[in-house]
């Protein structure tokens, strides 16, 4: 009888399924190839940038001192209040410091926080320094220097007042202008150069001339110092200070009183 064959059958079949970890260590890999790309776009990038991506990163709420753009395109989210608006104050010094060119200039620029807002006051000189003696033609050096500050502020959304100042001594023998329009027209004239330079053009709320009704040095009404422009970099409007709605124009440490405060009158004016 023949010999019956003996079937062994066996259960099971290959091996188990190896998982996924391999595409966790791919997406791993990916990844960090995607960030040395964007470190090493960063190191490539201006430093405006740099400071707006490091900016998002460190407060991504968008209420840091420096977050991107704003919808508006402007550059920056850099809310002034009074909390910050020294931190403005310092980067525009340190902005003069680092031009060799402005450096003389220091003595004649005074940068001090007020009731409205930061207050740049470019000061003349007896020779004078920005603009020429009698006139609103900007000089060289007053063009540097506006076009500096209008670099640094229009890049920031608040809004920017312009005064024009003289001192007291009659501006000749030209009945038909006086102190009244010379400072006026050198607060246009300073207007004009810096929204040239990056101003923009909705950032100007107000151009005012105040001839020698608010001299800087009372003591000595024929001072070079009393002839000077004043940019007001004023606070957003949901930080501003109740101050403000008085409709009084800022003072300075030392300031007289504004013309809205003092029986206006106009005086024979100035000049230099």
């Amino acid at each position: 009888m023949p010999t019956q064959p003996i079937i062994i059958k066996k259960k099971g079949g290959h091996g188990g399924h190896h998982g996924g970890a391999w595409k966790v260590a791919y997406a791993d890999f990916v990844t960090a190839m995607m960030a040395l790309f964007i470190v090493l776009w960063l190191l490539n990038s201006s430093k405006k940038i740099q400071e707006a991506v490091g900016g998002y990163f460190k407060d991504p709420t968008g209420t840091s001192k420096k977050v991107g753009s704003n919808q508006n395109g402007s550059g920056s989210n850099f809310q002034l209040t009074k909390a910050n608006m020294a931190q403005l104050k310092e980067q525009l010094q340190k902005s003069i410091r680092n031009i060799d060119d402005l450096e003389k200039l220091r003595k004649n620029i005074e940068m001090t926080v007020t009731a409205e807002g930061l207050r740049i006051e470019l000061l003349e000189s007896d020779k004078g320094t920005f603009f020429e003696s009698g006139s609103s033609e900007v000089k060289n050096s007053g063009k540097e220097m506006l076009a500096l500050l209008a670099k640094e502020l229009g890049a920031i959304p608040n809004h920017v007042s312009i005064e024009g100042h003289t001192d007291a001594k009659p501006y000749g023998e030209r009945t038909n202008y006086s102190n009244w329009e010379l400072s006026s027209d050198r607060a246009n004239a300073a207007r004009r150069v810096m929204q040239q330079a990056g101003l923009r053009a909705d950032q100007v709320s107000q151009v005012r001339g105040f001839a020698d009704q608010c001299l800087r040095n009372k003591a000595d009404p024929l001072d070079a110092s009393n002839r000077r422009i004043s940019i007001i970099v004023q606070y957003t409007a949901a930080s501003e200070p109740e101050e403000k709605s008085s409709g009084s124009p800022p003072k300075a440490e030392g300031e007289p009183a504004s013309p809205e405060e003092q029986p206006a009158h106009e005086s024979s004016t100035a000049k230099k």
